[in-house]
């Protein structure tokens, strides 16, 4: 899930939570519109872990360069 989902997620749990009056029996939809905030959070945080560990940037290591002595065609 990218972080355009994670917001999605978050939204349309607020909007479950805090804008909308239904009532059902069998689900209490304030409770899901808050374990999808919470599971958005999460994916958020998540991502931006990620994300700041790909970016974080290490210095080149210059490579080690073993000169070996060269023989000739032909050894004496």
């Amino acid at each position: 899930m990218g972080l355009g989902g994670c917001i999605l997620l978050i939204g349309a749990g607020a909007i479950l939570t805090f804008a909308t009056d239904w009532k059902s029996e069998s689900v209490n939809l304030d409770l899901v519109g808050l374990i999808m905030m919470a599971v958005g959070i999460i994916g958020v945080a998540a991502f931006t872990a990620i994300a700041r560990r790909r970016r974080a940037l290490v210095s080149p290591v210059a490579p080690t360069v073993i000169e070996e002595p060269r023989h000739g065609g032909h050894e004496r």
